[in-house]
């Protein structure tokens, strides 16, 4: 009967699996109409590096990069989204280069940093490692963006950090995957409302189709 239990689960688990992916896969699909703001955390670093700045825009050398696998994660995204042809519209990001960076790999396009994405842990090694969405100031910020109706038949993307993230979509979302996107479909009136995850992998496959 464990046996039966086991195998009963399994299925179940693989069902949900495809679920998601089946999720993933339709929500790009709809980001082909615009109306969507895709916030990004951005993709992998150097661990060997560190921050110092604190907020010195202007010196790499006191910046945590991304690594080279960094840099081919946020290419292999910007080439699916350029593939399946998906309408970009206004991009922001972060003020440290890393966020630029990526966005630039991403959408293929220049950026506009702003203060509101820029690293809210303040380069805080246990801020960044576990954060709790505790910066309510940093989260508002966040959501007005997120709120601000894209252009007419374009998607906006943001371009931020795991800190920026928990604080606005709550301690939950602080799990949130190198190069993962929160997407939010924005309102004739009101707030954006959720309307899914899409990860790295998700990108890919959709383009391989």
């Amino acid at each position: 009967m464990n046996v039966l239990y086991r195998l009963a689960f399994v299925i179940l688990l693989c069902g949900s699996i495809q679920a998601t992916a089946a999720d993933s896969s339709q929500l790009i699909a709809s980001l082909k109409q615009g109306g969507y703001v895709l916030v990004f955390r951005h993709t992998a670093t150097d661990d060997s590096q560190k921050d110092v700045y604190p907020f010195k825009f202007d010196d790499m050398s006191a910046q945590r990069q991304l690594s080279e696998r960094g840099r081919d994660m946020a290419g292999q995204i910007g080439t699916a989204i350029k593939g399946l042809a998906i309408p970009i519209g206004d991009v922001y990001t972060s003020r440290l280069n890393r966020a630029i960076e990526a966005g630039k790999l991403i959408s293929g396009r220049e950026v506009k940093p702003v203060d509101a994405l820029t690293d809210s842990s303040n380069a805080s090694a246990s801020g960044m490692a576990n954060p709790t969405g505790a910066n309510a100031k940093a989260g508002q910020a966040v959501r007005q963006l997120v709120d601000a109706p894209p252009k007419a038949g374009t998607n906006t993307f943001l371009v931020t950090h795991k800190t920026n993230i928990a604080d606005a979509f709550g301690k939950d979302a602080g799990d949130v995957q190198e190069g993962e996107a929160f997407v939010y479909r924005a309102g004739s009136s009101g707030p954006a409302t959720f309307a899914g995850r899409i990860k790295l992998a998700d990108w890919t496959a959709k383009a391989d189709k």
